[in-house]
């Protein structure tokens, strides 16, 4: 019996000792919760025949995500966030600000972080910066009415757009607060520098900056 309470307490102890140094080198963790997307726009002015001054504006949107993060130190991690597609509302704005939806497209973000996380491996929090690059995946462009009434379509030939694809940098500040030996809250503040060209099929074409500013919180685990 006594070497069995050995054993035990060498095993007890070898689980402890494992969960305490849950954010070093070769932890691997993987979180799900969701991520909200407000752009920052600025709107270059559609390209003739158009009115004056015509920009656009894109609306915020949520939704379910999450990530995968891997210690290569216990310092320096690489994270990969992931998430169900956002579908965003593109808006009219300077001289034709106030008529509404003119289109709404789907984007999928795909970056990939290098973190470098602060303070003990074993700390309950430990901040984190980090910088990334991100590559926008717009799909599933449709417009409305209103934009086909204001560049020249009709019902039976309405205008259509795309959303050119575009790569961006992406800076991140963000936190762990370690819940339990397993389970931990990730909460990031990230901003993408990020500019697209939206084409219409009346040939028309329009630039925007979007420049997001991204919050995403998550609940994970650690194996």
């Amino acid at each position: 019996m006594h070497a069995f309470s050995k054993a035990g307490l060498a095993a007890a102890a070898l689980l402890l000792g494992t969960g305490a140094m849950a954010q070093v080198a070769g932890t691997l963790s993987v979180r799900a919760g969701f991520t909200h997307i407000a752009p920052q726009v600025k709107s270059g002015n559609l390209s003739a025949p158009a009115f004056p001054n015509t920009k656009v504006d894109v609306d915020a949107a949520t939704s379910l995500s999450g990530g995968v993060n891997y210690m290569l130190t216990d310092h320096w991690a690489v994270d990969v966030p992931l998430s169900l597609p956002f579908k965003h509302d593109i808006v009219g704005d300077g001289a034709i600000a106030g008529v509404g939806k003119l289109a709404e497209t789907k984007v999928l973000p795909v970056t990939v972080f290098a973190q470098y996380r602060f303070g003990e491996a074993e700390a309950r929090f430990r901040p984190y910066l980090g910088v990334g690059v991100t590559y926008g995946r717009f799909f599933k462009t449709r417009t409305t009415a209103t934009l086909s009434g204001l560049t020249g379509g009709t019902p039976a030939n309405p205008t259509t757009a795309s959303v050119d694809n575009k790569w961006g940098i992406t800076p991140q500040v963000g936190f762990v607060w370690k819940i339990n030996d397993r389970w931990f809250l990730d909460a990031a503040y990230y901003k993408s520098f990020l500019k697209t060209t939206s084409h219409l099929s009346s040939g028309q074409s329009i630039s925007k900056r979007l420049n997001p500013d991204v919050i995403a919180v998550g609940v994970g685990y650690r194996f």
